[in-house]
């Protein structure tokens, strides 16, 4: 069994709380972590920005990443939202069998 791990950027910390709640409520991901403050610095339209923002990671299963991908999209202030998942297939197999049993 695997799981995964979807890191995903917001704007700030309320974006974060609001896509991560959809994210809880629609059985997209069993949890979310929000860490806030995070600062990045990036390449955007042919400059170097910087910004402070918040980050999710997002705990679901693999048939569920698509899915979750679409809903942050919809959901997200950006124009190019970083959504990256990375599978797990290794850790407390209790803990991968509640976040399967907690999405759909």
């Amino acid at each position: 069994m695997s799981v995964m791990l979807v890191y995903i950027t917001a704007g700030d910390v309320e974006e974060a709380r609001e896509i991560g709640s959809e994210l809880i409520i629609r059985h997209l991901a069993a949890c979310v972590n929000i860490i806030d403050k995070m600062e990045s610095m990036y390449w955007w339209e042919g400059k170097i920005e910087s910004s402070s923002e918040a980050v999710l990671i997002a705990k679901t299963v693999p048939e569920l990443v698509e899915k979750l991908t679409e809903t942050v999209k919809q959901l997200h202030s950006y124009d190019c939202p970083c959504i990256v998942a990375v599978e797990s297939k290794e850790g407390n197999s209790e803990f991968f069998e509640w976040i399967k049993s907690h999405t759909s």
